[in-house]
């Protein structure tokens, strides 16, 4: 019989992942009392860090890497957390919440979070090319930025994907003195999430700052060769083969075309696994085991979408992974019959060429489109989506005040109708 309650306060709680996610979960479990033993477990060596500026104030050489860092030692230290740094976990049985590390080791646990994050996809059969990385960790940052300067002036770099991520790295790369290209399989960037027209203003930041941008083509194939003649000082370099059959020559390749949840070392475990850690509305995956971040995928008991809509979502939010990590947490402490849903309203921003685009919510390509401030066509607005007569979401260029008055409308499930006359 699986037992409901929550985690003895004298107990061991194993926490995977020494993300933003675990972290918030680490210093949630001191807040509320919990003082047994907290392990952290982490694959990197660095201290939990932020990772909004690696694509920005890091890649640019504007901050040192100790000024991403979420938590200093000392700050660990008075948590009173175990730190197992630069380990990875690679099972799990849920059975008897017993988590594997790399290094042989086994520690048994009372309860158990989950915030192993996500990892770059990857273009096939580029994983051993110099001149071809993604940008996910501290390490992926401070490497791009290390060769954009090993080659100075007029580096070429190709960015492949035109999501969020890539075109930060953009925006960054060409405010230093890059030649960007940006390649994008979609016909209208973002269109996939910000709907065709809110993506075309979006997009359109690129040619403004003069970044090449190709829609509507994928690459084929990437070529690496090295050639100590032609003043490239014997760095290898790229041409990158597009479907259209043109091509590009680049000093750096970077890869954005998404993330996948990291669920590998969860094989076996007797978790469900589907998309990320399916759990249920309060963020358990089984009894004692929660996950918060980019890895979980739960049950949204009320989601910005009509109430019929049960399937489970995983949203890569920085806002969403810091409140996951304090409410599973409190879950795991809670305990299954009394832990409260986690029932967010997403937020997330991104930074381009000065400008900072802003969204509430979950808006979807097919969801009805309503500018309710400002206009498209000078890049600076709020524009409402909405779908079945419902508020999803709201996104924003340049009207930050107004964009957050709809954050109360989001919670209470406001009418797409009374939402478009909030700021008549």
């Amino acid at each position: 019989m699986k037992s409901a309650s929550g985690v003895e306060s004298d107990g061991t709680i194993v926490v995977v992942g020494a993300s933003l996610a675990g972290l918030r979960a680490v210093e949630t479990l001191r807040s509320e009392g919990f003082g047994g033993r907290i392990a952290l477990v982490g694959s990197e060596l660095h201290l939990p860090y932020d990772r909004p500026p690696l694509s920005k104030q890091l890649l640019a050489g504007e901050w040192p890497p100790e000024r991403c860092v979420l938590a200093d030692r000392v700050r660990l230290d008075n948590l009173r957390v175990d730190q197992l740094l630069g380990v990875r976990a690679v099972s799990l049985n849920s059975s008897t919440r017993t988590v594997g590390l790399e290094d042989g080791t086994e520690i048994a646990a009372d309860g158990v979070v989950i915030a192993t994050g996500s990892y770059p996809r990857e273009l096939p059969g580029t994983n051993a090319l110099e001149t071809v990385q993604a940008l996910r960790t501290l390490d992926d940052s401070i490497r791009l930025s290390e060769r954009v300067k090993q080659v100075g002036d007029g580096c070429r770099l190709v960015v492949v994907g035109a999501g969020f991520i890539g075109s930060e790295v953009a925006s960054t790369c060409a405010a230093i003195g890059c030649r960007v290209t940006v390649v994008e399989a979609l016909e209208v960037p973002l269109s996939s999430a910000l709907g065709p027209e809110v993506g075309s203003v979006v997009a359109s930041l690129h040619e403004l700052f003069g970044v090449d941008l190709r829609t509507g083509v994928g690459v084929k194939e990437i070529v690496e060769s090295t050639d100590s003649t032609d003043g490239s000082g014997g760095r290898s370099r790229a041409r990158v083969l597009l479907s259209d059959e043109t091509s590009l020559t680049a000093d750096v390749v970077v890869v954005g075309i998404g993330v996948l949840p990291s669920t590998d070392w969860l094989e076996g475990s007797g978790l469900e696994l589907d998309n990320g850690v399916l759990c249920d509305a309060s963020l358990f995956a089984a009894d004692r085991i929660v996950a918060a971040g980019d890895v979980a995928r739960w049950r949204w008991q009320r989601p910005l979408a009509p109430v019929a809509d049960a399937t489970p979502v995983r949203i890569e939010h920085w806002q969403v992974a810091a409140e996951a990590g304090v409410a599973a947490a409190r879950s795991l402490i809670a305990g299954r019959t009394s832990a409260a849903s986690f029932d967010p309203v997403p937020y997330f921003w991104s930074d381009q060429y000065g400008v900072r685009i802003q969204m509430l919510g979950r808006p979807s390509p097919d969801d009805d489109l309503a500018v309710v401030a400002g206009s498209l066509k000078e890049r600076k607005f709020v524009a409402l989506y909405g779908k079945s007569g419902r508020l999803n979401a709201a996104v924003s260029i340049g009207k930050p005040r107004e964009l957050m008055a709809f954050r109360p409308l989001l919670a209470g499930g406001t009418s797409f109708h009374d939402a478009m006359h909030l700021l008549n």
